[in-house]
């Protein structure tokens, strides 16, 4: 017996089932990433590791990149995010560019994950960034596409609610409770962990990390305090201009949204799923360094990335994935016998160059094989050229969805199946 060889640990296989989900998913980032005025682009697949030493964080860089010398020694990885990639593209020619740029992406990136539900090590991200102003209208947008683009998934905002907060007033606070400058950063992990741990488990770990009994009742009641964006001029004015965008009823403030990597600068945010396992589905922030980190000259930007396979496994719970199947919108064209090939090749011809979407059977089989094949493939109208219909000019259409037929003049025949699928 021969042993089938298994595809790589954390990849994914996308048989046409999957590719249609994930092109219908692509379809609706493009239309909404278009309709904000978005441009599309692309960077490679593999950068230097040094371009996320700068600012991605020491997790990102030596636990979750795949990072391995080229053929000179030089240490490269296969993209474990974008953001970094974006900074230095616009580093180069930061001079032709026309700011602010509205840039958005899709595309596979890879991390060294433990693979589980909602996380492999090969998946694909959209990302989209808005450029070259420091503005709250420039932050409201970014976060109005994500909520635009829950709209139009079909996700209400009784499924998803898209959390937000800001670096500076949690800086700001974090120093109030009596941190030091540099014990920040390690503040700023350990809330990052709190929805990843149990409160018993989280309140330990906060301990062990050196928080007095004090600050850690201070840091929770922070974290509890849903009234403490008033503190921030950024957020005072960022809300109200997310209710004047229509989207207002997306977003609520989260103290606990801190976003994991080091660039962000500001406002951060992210979605989650309100039932089910609550998932963080997309996050981001605004950033004002990055592109100066890599070469550049200072320049703020605002964005964010969302994965597609946890939002795959929430669309597929709320049942939101169309039931369509490949061939919905075209049109099956069968060979009756060896005698009516060419006028069937003819047929199929002809049909295509008038715009439709057609399939042939590529070879001569019984007809109870190919209506079978075509039942089961999901097509639902069928084309038969046999020697009558051929005398009479005319071609047998099939409904397999309603099992009726009908006898059609082949002059009429494109404008009556176009009728059919509208």
């Amino acid at each position: 017996m021969k042993i089938i060889i298994q595809p790589l640990k954390g990849t994914r296989d996308f048989y046409p089932p999957l590719m249609r989900r994930r092109n219908w998913l692509y379809g609706i980032i493009r239309e909404v990433s278009e309709s904000f005025g978005y441009e599309e682009w692309e960077g490679p697949y593999l950068e230097k590791i040094a371009l996320y030493a700068a600012k991605s964080g020491d997790e990102l860089v030596k636990e979750q990149a795949f990072v391995f010398p080229d053929r000179g020694g030089e240490m490269i990885t296969l993209r474990p995010e974008l953001t970094p990639t974006l900074a230095r593209m616009i580093a180069q020619k930061q001079n032709e560019l026309v700011f602010p740029l509205k840039w958005w992406s899709f595309g596979p990136f890879w991390r060294y994950e433990r693979p589980q539900k909602g996380r492999t090590r090969e998946f694909f991200q959209w990302n989209i960034d808005l450029i070259g102003v420091n503005s709250p209208i420039a932050d409201a947008e970014i976060i109005a596409i994500a909520a635009e683009f829950f709209r139009k998934a079909g996700l209400t905002p009784e499924k998803v609610k898209l959390k937000v907060n800001n670096r500076k007033l949690m800086d700001a606070e974090i120093q109030r409770i009596g941190f030091a400058a540099d014990q920040k950063g390690m503040v700023l992990k350990l809330i990052d962990r709190k929805d990843k741990l149990s409160p018993d488990a989280w309140e330990k770990y906060v301990l062990e990390k050196g928080v007095t009994p004090s600050q850690l009742e201070e840091l929770m009641s922070l974290l509890a305090d849903k009234d403490l964006w008033k503190k921030s001029p950024d957020l005072s004015e960022l809300f109200p201009i997310l209710t004047q965008m229509g989207v207002g009823d997306y977003v609520e403030y989260d103290p606990q949204v801190i976003r994991g990597l080091d660039y962000y600068t500001s406002t951060v945010f992210e979605a989650r799923g309100i039932s089910g396992e609550n998932r963080a589905i997309l996050g981001g922030g605004h950033y004002d360094n990055l592109v100066a980190d890599v070469g550049g000259m200072p320049v703020p930007g605002v964005g964010f990335a969302m994965g597609d396979v946890v939002m795959s496994l929430l669309l597929e719970e709320q049942n939101l994935f169309p039931r369509q199947t490949a061939y919905s919108d075209s049109v099956f064209i069968t060979i009756f016998d060896a005698g009516s090939v060419t006028k069937s090749i003819a047929l199929d011809a002809k049909l295509r160059k008038s715009g439709l979407k057609t399939s042939l059977y590529p070879e001569v089989a019984k007809l109870d094989k190919q209506l079978k094949f075509a039942d089961r493939s999901g097509f639902r109208f069928v084309l038969i050229l046999g020697p009558e219909e051929d005398t009479k000019g005319q071609v047998m259409l099939k409904d397999l969805k309603n099992r009726t037929q009908e006898a059609v003049d082949r002059k009429e025949l494109a404008a009556r199946i176009r009728g059919l699928f509208k």
